[in-house]
């Protein structure tokens, strides 16, 4: 529908309201006189005029003729009630003026009301009937064949948005037979004309009892565990099950059947956790805010949701063409009313930064930037430290001589008590970080978190595409343990500490408990539908890589912030009076000059818990 035509329809509801707010005072004065009411004609004609004037210019000051009322909401319905309630305290104002200069003898209260009452029934059912006459239009034509029985799980704010979806559009041969729920107020209570059949563990008898032929997981907000057992009681009835995506993955977007998508592993290892409460729209709303690394599976969705909130401008700096311009393509595509850049930049090119920086004046910077394959960078130490430690100092140089206002660096747990070239690197990077924030009173803070399920060279697409070929799936240990968190969940708290930060923190991220990785490939085996048909192999632990990770060394003070899911942890052991910018430049010079004994001992001069594997039981965060 074109703004024109909105327009128009808008009009038309002008031009119908008028003759309607004249019945409306009309039946007021027969309801409240009969139709002998020739004796207050003079109160009658006041009144009308009155009303006429003063209606229409309150809903237009209310934006009633804003509304593009075929979609009328709950919402819409109250602004136009109370709309309406002003009009008459105006008409009632309008009133007691007429009486005290003499313009009318008299009048009765009473006829206020009912006017009121006879307005608000008539322009809100005009209002519903465009409401009613849309979604007639909009449910189109049916499939031909027959529709399959779909059963949603979950009868909240989701579920009911895919009930009248699929109502909406029955070409799409969807059709919606009821809910199951484990709320108990629901339970055999009708929503959106469709029963509550009974809670989550009646899927077998519900299934049974009504020929379903497909689920919907409408639970956006759901843990991996009630998303597990849903789909493993599909997968047993052998019933299709589709989900909606958690409720990260759909910042900026809206819940429809067109979000319905497969069961993915992602969806079976979701923490329990809050919608989302952007505190981040604070520091980032009508800012400049440059991401590096944004052609990254983190950067990217960091990028997704910092659009959402509306920055002056969004930056998008990286080194791989092919991935930068994938992504500036998609937040020209998802949020065309935002000014993004795309700037080709290599953060080990200090001068290059420095006058990116400078033309651009980033008031916040999130620094994702990074290599990031432990095995990779066991091999080429110089390229680690080059681009992870001395990369994340020119960065922070280049903010400092921009002004920049907030930087937030993106670190790994894989930093705690380091193990492998990678990880001293991004422990240096934290210090430099927390160093410069203290040095010159910046908001700089660090953010430190597990691995993220799905990023480009991780275990999920590599398990994936080893599914693919028939298998087997390599795994380096039986007993190797990693925390995950999703890539969209992982970005939303990033921005969520971002709002955290007075300057020099380390953040941590609950990452919940950690996940084996015989289980995550068990998980996918049994998702593609191969069950145990895909054989798992054990090849050793790499160069570099710990059993079981953590995220914070011993002896590290936690505490708790004011979001739920984020940590403040303050580390002990490493030297406060280290330039920390110079040893990561020294060490740089190590990696590429030195021995590899030369680079391990500078390490653990500098990190003194390098390569000292941490071993039993540390608090899960």
């Amino acid at each position: 529908m074109t703004p024109l035509m909105s327009r128009m329809r808008n009009r038309y509801l002008l031009l119908l309201d008028v003759p309607l707010i004249w019945i409306a005072a009309l039946a007021a004065f027969v309801l409240r006189f009969d139709l002998r009411f020739s004796a207050y004609r003079t109160e009658f004609y006041f009144f009308i005029i009155a009303a006429t004037i003063a209606k229409p210019t309150i809903f237009f000051a209310a934006r009633v003729y804003t509304r593009y009322w075929p979609y009328a909401s709950v919402a819409d319905m109250v602004r136009l009630v109370v709309a309406t309630t002003v009009a008459s305290a105006v008409v009632a104002i309008a009133l007691v003026l007429g009486l005290g200069s003499g313009a009318i003898p008299s009048f009765s209260r009473s006829v206020l009301f009912i006017d009121w009452l006879v307005t608000t029934v008539l322009i809100c059912g005009l209002r519903l009937s465009a409401r009613l006459l849309s979604e007639s239009q909009r449910r189109g034509t049916p499939a031909k064949g027959p529709r399959k029985r779909v059963l949603i799980a979950g009868a909240g704010e989701a579920g009911v948005i895919v009930a009248r979806d699929l109502l909406r559009n029955p070409q799409l041969g969807l059709q919606a037979v009821g809910f199951l729920d484990d709320a108990p107020a629901k339970i055999g209570k009708w929503i959106a004309g469709l029963p509550v059949l009974g809670s989550l563990d009646a899927l077998p008898a519900a299934a049974a009892a009504h020929d379903i032929n497909e689920v919907v997981i409408a639970m956006p907000t759901a843990p991996g565990k009630v998303i597990r057992n849903l789909a493993d009681q599909c997968r047993t009835l052998s019933i299709a099950s589709k989900v909606i995506p958690g409720v990260f993955e759909m910042v900026g977007g809206q819940v429809t059947v067109r979000r319905l998508r497969e069961v993915q592993i992602a969806d079976l290892l979701r923490r329990s956790h809050a919608r989302p409460a952007f505190s981040a729209y604070r520091y980032i709303t009508d800012r400049a805010v440059l991401v590096t690394g944004a052609g990254g599976s983190i950067g990217r969705e960091i990028c997704r949701q910092v659009a959402h909130l509306k920055p002056k401008t969004l930056i998008l700096l990286g080194h791989g063409e092919n991935s930068l311009f994938d992504a500036h393509e998609s937040i020209q595509r998802e949020y065309p009313g935002i000014r993004a850049v795309a700037v080709i930049a290599d953060v080990r090119n200090e001068g290059r930064l420095q006058r990116v920086f400078s033309r651009v004046g980033p008031e916040v910077v999130f620094h994702a930037a990074a290599h990031k394959h432990v095995p990779l960078m066991e091999e080429n130490p110089e390229e680690a430290l080059a681009n992870n430690a001395v990369g994340s100092r020119n960065v922070v140089r280049a903010a400092l001589a921009a002004g920049t206002e907030r930087l937030v660096f993106i670190s790994t747990d894989k930093a705690a008590a380091p193990v492998s070239v990678m990880g001293a690197a991004k422990r240096l990077a934290e210090e430099i970080v927390r160093q410069s924030a203290l040095r010159f009173d910046r908001s700089f803070m660090v953010v430190r978190f597990g691995n993220v399920l799905g990023s480009r060279g991780s275990a999920v697409p590599i398990f994936q595409s080893q599914i693919e070929r028939g298998g087997p799936i390599t795994i380096t240990h039986p007993d190797m343990k990693r925390y995950f968190m999703t890539i969209p969940e992982a970005a939303h708290l990033v921005l969520e500490a971002g709002a955290l930060g007075r300057g020099g923190e380390l953040f941590v991220l609950r990452m919940g408990e950690p996940l084996a990785i015989v289980d995550l490939a068990r998980d996918m085996i049994r998702l593609s539908g191969a069950d145990t048909d895909v054989p798992i192999v054990f090849t050793g632990v790499r160069p570099g890589e710990k059993i079981n990770e953590i995220l914070w060394e011993e002896g590290a003070l936690v505490e708790p912030t004011e979001h739920p899911d984020i940590v403040c942890v303050r580390e002990r052991g490493l030297a406060d009076d280290v330039d920390w910018a110079a040893a990561a430049e020294h060490l740089a010079s190590v990696a590429t000059n030195g021995s590899r004994d030369d680079l391990v001992a500078e390490l653990r001069r500098y990190l003194p818990t390098f390569g000292h594997v941490q071993r039993g039981p540390v608090a899960p965060v």
